[in-house]
């Protein structure tokens, strides 16, 4: 089921399928900024990622020595929450843990997603809580899908992203089964600007650990519609659009990425991935900005 949310600049649109965020849209100009779900280039919005951030290889992973599987992403995206608060100004939705989740992630859970408005922005906080009777393992990340131009009059290569410091950071370079492989490729030489291309994604998603800035602009050299991502605390940061073309760009805050090709350990090893004891609770919050 779809809800909405507004307030005099801004309206929203959420859906339990998914838990995920379906548009963002500026109520004195109509302009949307969150893409359409279009399966001609990509049916999500804004997915979230749980409990595995990109592909496990073969799609299997292991926890304490048995093998499970689990498609790019995890099981959120793909999964019905339920609506469980809606106020004036803020809504949540709860996944928890089944008899089928279990089959496929062997841990006990409660995933929370809330939107919550303020002037022209979003907060999008994301909760997960420990109901198992031993310590439970995941990642957990964002993947939403910006219109990139958000004017329609622009072209792709008429916009930008920038960063709010300067950057030198090589990119972690993906195989073509979609593993980080343990190459890096130059990318940002002490600049806050990469301009948008088609041939930006030919290898497919930029990945990076180390950016020092905890925001993205998506800017245009024409006008001033412009979209920023606040992801302080998160230590991963992915940047896609399809290798054909696509009228968005995906800005995405992770907590765990990718296997590497050649990760054969437990899933507990694997590297940025987040333990939580009995009871305990984990919480990210990423902003969305309009202008």
């Amino acid at each position: 089921m779809i809800y909405s949310l507004e307030n005099s600049s801004i309206k929203i649109t959420a859906s339990t399928h998914g838990g995920e965020i379906h548009s963002i849209t500026n109520k004195e100009d109509g302009t949307e900024y969150l893409w359409n779900g279009d399966p001609e280039y990509w049916k999500y919005h804004a997915p979230i990622l749980f409990p595995i951030v990109g592909k496990v290889v073969d799609s299997k992973y292991r926890v304490n020595g048995q093998t499970y599987e689990l498609p790019q992403h995890g099981l959120a995206r793909t999964s019905d929450f339920n609506l469980i608060s809606q106020t004036d100004n803020e809504i949540s939705f709860e996944l928890t843990y089944s008899e089928e989740s279990l089959k496929v992630y062997p841990f006990k859970f409660s995933l929370i997603s809330t939107y919550r408005l303020e002037d022209n922005s979003i907060d999008v906080t994301y909760s997960v809580k420990n109901l198992d009777d031993k310590r439970i393992y995941f990642s957990i990340g964002t993947h939403p899908a910006f219109m990139c131009p958000i004017n329609g009059d622009d072209k792709l290569e008429d916009c930008y992203l920038q960063f709010n410091e300067k950057e030198t950071s090589s990119r972690n370079l993906l195989t073509l089964e979609g593993y980080l492989s343990h190459e890096k490729g130059e990318c940002l030489n002490s600049t806050d600007v990469i301009m948008l291309s088609k041939e930006l994604f030919k290898d497919d998603a930029l990945v990076f650990d180390d950016l020092k800035s905890d925001k993205i602009t998506i800017r245009s050299k024409n006008n001033d519609k412009a979209l920023i991502v606040d992801f302080e605390d998160f230590p991963y940061m992915g940047i896609w659009a399809p290798k054909s073309g696509a009228p968005f760009v995906c800005i995405e805050p992770w907590f765990g990425h990718a296997d590497y090709e050649d990760f054969n350990g437990e899933f507990s090893e694997k590297e940025g991935v987040i333990s939580l004891e009995i009871d305990e609770k984990f919480s990210c919050t990423y902003k969305v900005t309009i202008i």
